[in-house]
């Protein structure tokens, strides 16, 4: 059984879970709960980047990051792939994993650095992130057209707005994009989405 190095509010472990019950691969994942920090070198010798997620294969070997994590899942899909063959569809997919990871690269730096004592914190970096977050939000407002079949990219964005209702609620991403909100509300029912939800 592959073993899962997660935490339960991490965006980018929870789309390593989506896509592995999306993959009909969830039986073979065993999930285990890491915070880096407390983890210390132990961690390390897993992930050298201290980060999560982490997936160990049955043979010892270790992915990490994301991206990676995911396509090796969707290597192992027997069902209908989430990453598409080259053409047209993969690139859209992965221009929606890039909006959808880069809403998670500027969101949890963010949270860590609302969480440090005020007179440290830079407003400007928050305000430069909270920017970065609106603009792929704007962006993706355009683009939910092209959105209407589960893959990679839209998988990767589903858990990047659902990060945002956890961790930053007050920011109300709904307003004024009535057509993300409603693929995202369609998107939310999935299984996979519901059983990764951080609670």
């Amino acid at each position: 059984m592959m073993k899962l190095h997660y935490a339960p509010f991490s965006p980018y472990a929870r789309k390593v879970r989506a896509v592995a019950i999306e993959a009909g691969l969830g039986e073979r994942i065993e999930l285990v709960a890491t915070m880096p920090r407390e983890a210390g070198e132990a961690y390390g010798r897993v992930n050298p980047l201290q980060r999560i997620p982490a997936l160990v294969l049955e043979d010892g070997e270790v992915l990490y990051d994301s991206p990676v994590i995911c396509e090796y899942l969707d290597w192992l899909n027997t069902g209908r792939k989430l990453f598409p063959a080259p053409g047209p569809a993969r690139w859209q997919a992965l221009k929606l994993q890039a909006l959808g990871d880069g809403i998670m690269d500027s969101s949890v730096p963010r949270r860590q650095e609302s969480l440090r004592p005020a007179a440290q914190q830079s407003p400007e970096q928050l305000q430069s992130y909270v920017r970065q977050v609106r603009q792929a939000l704007d962006a993706l407002e355009g683009m939910t057209g092209g959105m209407g079949e589960v893959n990679i990219g839209t998988i990767a964005v589903a858990c990047a707005l659902g990060y945002l209702d956890a961790r930053f609620p007050d920011d109300a991403w709904r307003k004024g994009r009535p057509k993300l909100a409603a693929w995202e509300q369609g998107m939310a029912a999935r299984p996979s989405m519901q059983q990764t939800r951080p609670q």
